[in-house]
This record gives structure tokens, C-alpha cells and sequence, in this order.
């Protein structure tokens, strides 16, 4: 029998608002716990930041993703991706399956722009990886190049596949070359393009998708006006799955 999955992904622009006045961690936990999804993909997640610790009387002192992940989802991996002197931030995922194997890969083609894939297996057979472009196109050609390598030596053809994230593709020049690997995306199925989901008040540019593979894409959703536009600088994007029954079968989602 399939089983349903129920992902979101979301640049949570390191829990400021878009004009980075406001610090809102809380306020976007409770949006995202509000969609209830199963797996939730993040970029521009802090580790941890000295200097904003001691500006905002709100900040926490966890990580953002043992924050945002909670009570709500027992499960979590963080990759560090920009590393400074005051701390770093990253990719991270939450999940409510557990973990069972896990890795970050650095995708950085320059310094002052560090970029990382966070790899994660859910279960036998079901592989997830939350991405964060750049934003030169012959950067992300080159990114584009090492995620296609790393999925031929991680990836099985028969896995159930997510590659969900921040792109910053908003020429779609990326997106031909991803239908290329035999992926599909989630709003591309549904609606015949990407979704506009930047900047969050009044979307203008595709950079997130969700890709796919190996499962059944019943509804995709972009998650936009209140409370979305008032939290970060992008929308969320929201997907349901069904994960075909053989493969829940073979590794199980517990």
C-alpha cells in the first residue's frame, strides 16, 4: 500500500523578515508547524551567530533547526555551508522518520559564496537532498555538475528521490538541465512551470522547486500572503506524495 509524504521547502532567510529588521524564529516555527509536514527542507538556517545573540533579546541559543524542529519533528540534520567568524548557517532538514544515514556536501565554487547539498535516507530506498544554489549562472552550471555526480554515486535508479531547495534559477536555464537527470518538479507537474516564490510580498521569480523522482506527486502548493510574506524573503513551497507501496514495503517509513 503508498504512503503519503508530505514535504515543505523554505528559505527562512536566517529568521529575519525580508527588510531584516525583525527577527521572527517564532513566528515561522509556528507557520511551518501550522503545515504539518512530514519532511521540511530549510536554507539559511543558523547554526549559530554570535554577534546576533547579543543584538536581539529574542534570539535563541540552540540552533535554528533544533528550534524550528522542536517537539514536531523528533528528527534533524544540519549542514554547514557559510562558515564566519562569528558563527555559521546552512541547510537542514526535519523529519518525523528517522534519519538513517546522512551527509553534507560543500558545492562552494567560490569563497565568498558557500553552498552545500545536505543528503539524507529516510529509509532504504528513499533519499532526500535539500539544496541552495548560487546566484551566477555559471556557478550554479558548476553545482549543478557535482549534485549530477553525487546522485550517480548515491542514488539507486529505483530510489524514491527529493532534491527541494533554494535554486536561484530564475532564467530556468538550471531547470532544463534537471529535467535532463529524469526528474520531474512539483509545480511544473501541476501547473506547466515553476512557481514565482521571490521576494515573498509580491512573487516575481522561480527560484524554489521541488524535483522529484520515484514517487506520485498528487498536489503541490505555494505558500504565500499571510503569514508567509511577513516572515522571510521567499514563499514556501509545499508538495504531497504518495511513496509507492514496494518501496515502503522493502525499507518502511516507521
Amino acid at each position: 500500500m503508498s504512503v503519503p509524504l508530505r514535504i515543505l521547502s523554505y528559505n527562512v532567510h536566517k529568521g529575519f523578515n525580508a527588510d531584516n529588521r525583525r527577527f521572527l524564529l517564532e513566528e515561522i516555527r509556528e507557520g511551518i508547524r501550522r503545515v504539518n509536514a512530514d519532511i521540511v527542507f530549510l536554507q539559511e538556517v543558523v547554526g549559530q551567530n554570535r554577534q546576533n545573540a547579543q543584538k536581539h533579546s529574542n534570539w535563541v541559543d540552540a540552533g535554528q533547526f533544533e528550534y524550528l524542529a522542536d517537539s514536531v519533528w523528533s528528527h534533524y540534520a544540519y549542514g554547514r555551508n557559510a562558515v564566519y567568524q562569528h558563527g555559521h548557517h546552512g541547510n537542514a532538514i526535519l523529519s518525523k522518520y528517522p534519519i538513517i544515514a546522512v551527509d553534507n556536501v560543500d558545492i562552494s565554487v567560490m569563497r565568498r559564496s558557500q553552498r552545500g547539498l545536505l543528503f539524507a535516507k529516510i529509509a532504504p530506498g528513499v533519499q532526500l537532498v535539500c539544496a541552495h544554489m548560487g546566484l551566477f549562472a555559471w556557478e550554479r552550471r558548476r553545482q549543478l555538475k557535482r549534485l549530477d555526480e553525487q546522485l550517480n554515486d548515491r542514488v539507486s535508479g529505483d530510489d524514491a528521490l527529493i532534491i527541494a531547495g533554494d535554486f536561484n534559477d530564475w532564467h530556468q536555464r538550471l531547470h532544463r538541465r534537471f529535467l535532463n537527470l529524469d526528474l520531474k518538479e512539483a509545480f511544473c507537474e501541476q501547473y506547466g512551470r515553476p512557481v514565482k516564490s521571490f521576494p515573498s510580498k509580491r512573487p516575481l521569480l522561480p527560484l524554489d522547486r521541488v524535483y522529484f523522482r520515484g514517487l506520485t506527486l498528487r498536489h503541490a502548493q505555494l505558500l504565500h500572503g499571510e503569514p508567509w510574506e511577513s516572515l522571510s524573503d521567499h514563499c514556501a513551497l509545499y508538495a504531497e506524495f504518495e511513496l509507492p507501496g514496494e518501496l515502503n514495503a522493502a525499507g518502511g517509513l516507521k
